[in-house]
């Protein structure tokens, strides 16, 4: 936690995320991304384990899975998977915003296929990191959701929040190209959600079950520093939030070995927070 708590602190100084999300290549932030992740994420089992003085495992598949983790969600952050011959025959604007759309599906099928590799690799048992399994009532994810909506409407006075939300502005273009915009704001709104679904994939139903096979409930805390630095060029008290956030879907995933729930909450905050920033 403290590790985490001075990384916040550098970022929100200096800028971390923004200097390597600027970088002239893809290449390049990619590296940066990748060491910025790796500190965070390494050293978090490093800090762990020197605490409770016990050894991390010497399996090589887990410290595979120590290296591969960060350098999985840096390409995310660096490179557009969208292939340019898809989009030559579309003009601007139109094309800006089938790039947008369509971006955050093709990560959500590169990032499964990618986890459903490395569960076949690792031997796991079915199903793949807690997609398969379903929860016993909604009721308690629909209660702390609930409990989320006071706390978004303090945040959504904040003037950092009014800048970032809602997302959907970012396609105020298409306004001026069709009769009924509708259509393409569920779209946009759908296609915004399928990252969260990524989202929890990677970050709860891979770092946390996949490295819990070692290391048990140790595994949220670390998943839960690495979550907190992906929220960096967001507004500060998102980006906090995150790592409590973190670790209750983490503790949530643990038990109920599903990520469904999770994403039931995540998937009704992104789009409570969309409502409080066009509301705002």
């Amino acid at each position: 936690m403290a590790l985490t708590a001075s990384l916040v602190i550098i970022n929100y100084t200096y800028g971390i995320e923004e200097r390597i999300a600027n970088f002239s290549s893809p290449w390049s932030s990619l590296l940066g991304f990748y060491f910025l992740f790796a500190f965070v994420f390494i050293g978090s089992y490093l800090i762990q384990s020197f605490i409770k003085r016990t050894a991390l495992p010497a399996d090589k598949f887990f410290h595979f899975l120590l290296l591969i983790t960060p350098l999985m969600f840096a390409a995310k952050m660096s490179f557009d998977f969208l292939p340019s011959s898809v989009m030559q025959y579309l003009s601007f604007p139109s094309i800006n915003y089938w790039v947008t759309v369509l971006h955050w599906p093709v990560i959500a099928a590169l990032m499964f296929l990618a986890i459903l590799l490395i569960w076949k690799l690792g031997k796991y048992e079915r199903p793949v990191f807690g997609m398969g399994r379903s929860y016993s009532s909604i009721f308690p994810y629909l209660l702390l959701l609930a409990c989320m909506i006071p706390l978004l409407a303090i945040a959504a006075s904040d003037e950092g929040f009014q800048q970032a939300y809602p997302r959907i502005k970012r396609i105020a273009y298409i306004y001026s190209i069709v009769k009924d915009p509708l259509l393409f704001e569920l779209l946009y709104e759908l296609a915004y959600g399928s990252d969260f679904f990524t989202i929890e994939l990677f970050f709860r139903g891979f770092m946390v079950l996949a490295f819990a096979r070692y290391v048990g409930m140790d595994a949220i805390l670390p998943m839960a520093a690495f979550y907190c630095t992906i929220h960096f060029g967001k507004p500060l008290p998102e980006c906090i939030t995150s790592f409590f956030g973190g670790l209750i879907l983490g503790a949530v995933v643990v038990h109920t070995r599903s990520i469904w729930g999770g994403l039931i909450i995540h998937l009704g905050i992104a789009w409570l927070m969309e409502l409080a920033g066009w509301i705002a």
